[in-house]
């Protein structure tokens, strides 16, 4: 993949300006993967979501609309967001990458103001979008994109335009009131 802003620095994209807001990885067995994190490094607490219909409206693979399905947990280490992904169903960059590279980091996230605007600019500096989902938030806003730039950078890098507001999480690990 060659992308146009290689040698041009007047053509560079800026996604990586503010910093990288989350780091993803892609696991076997999430409840075990969760309950590592939290016995072994305190991290926690996990919030679980199912990512695929009904609560991501709008999916696409490769620009072609598709469903998918995987399941999420999120926790914050300070600013940064880890976030671990089960692949469940469906043709994905996940289950993608498991074929290619076994389990492990993913992509870097990085937030964006306007998906609109991000993903032209990606496309502009020669990358293409591989997935996206988006209207997973209760206002049918949220947007995630994934860019084409393992290849370049080594990982991808995942634009995310966060909704205003969240659904609440299937569940959350540890309750407040557990004592593990």
């Amino acid at each position: 993949m060659k992308s146009n802003f290689a040698d041009k620095s007047d053509n560079r994209v800026d996604f990586l300006a503010n910093g990288i807001a989350q780091v993803c990885l892609i696991v076997e067995d999430i409840e075990k993967a969760v309950k590592n994190y939290w016995d072994v490094f305190g991290i926690g607490p996990w919030q679980f979501y199912t990512y695929g219909k009904p609560l991501v409206k709008r999916m696409t693979r490769h620009g072609k609309p598709t469903e998918y399905k995987m399941k999420v947990a999120l926790a914050n280490i300070g600013p940064l967001r880890i976030e671990l992904i089960q692949p469940l169903e469906g043709d994905t960059v996940y289950s993608e990458f498991v074929k290619e590279h076994g389990y492990g980091v993913h992509h870097f996230g990085v937030l964006v103001d306007d998906m609109q605007e991000a993903m032209s600019k990606a496309e502009q500096a020669g990358f293409t979008v591989t997935q996206d989902g988006a209207g997973f938030g209760p206002d049918d806003d949220g947007h995630y994109a994934y860019l084409n730039t393992e290849d370049l950078i080594g990982t991808t890098i995942e634009l995310i335009e966060r909704p205003k507001r969240r659904h609440e999480p299937e569940r959350v690990f540890p309750l407040p009131d557990d004592d593990e």
